[in-house]
């Protein structure tokens, strides 16, 4: 069974440890097994990459790492926060920011 985590992806976090601590991204893709995500812009390293067919020149590439979920906080107009579940009129349990009480548009 996959754990949920407070973050989707599509989501607008703050990086709240580590040696990002303090930028904030999109988030572009979840590893659940491993409670980590990828964050646009967010704990970039270097890779060197042999020539290729498609890529003839080769060279250094900077792409985002992974960071653990942990170190995030979701962001709701502007501002870092908490999120709870709650359900709504249907029955439906949705995030909600614990600092405004309002609800998370996914």
């Amino acid at each position: 069974m996959q754990k949920k985590l407070h973050v989707k992806i599509g989501d607008t976090v703050k990086v709240i440890a580590g040696t990002s601590k303090g930028s904030e991204g999109t988030i572009l893709s979840i590893d659940r097994k491993k409670n980590r995500v990828i964050v646009d812009g967010v704990n970039m390293v270097k890779k060197h990459v042999k020539p290729s067919a498609s890529n003839p020149q080769g060279g250094i590439v900077e792409s985002p790492a992974g960071i653990h979920s942990s170190n995030i906080m979701l962001v709701v107009n502007g501002v870092a926060t908490k999120t709870g579940r709650k359900a709504d009129d249907n029955g439906k349990l949705v995030r909600y920011s614990k600092k405004s009480g309002e609800v998370v548009k996914s």
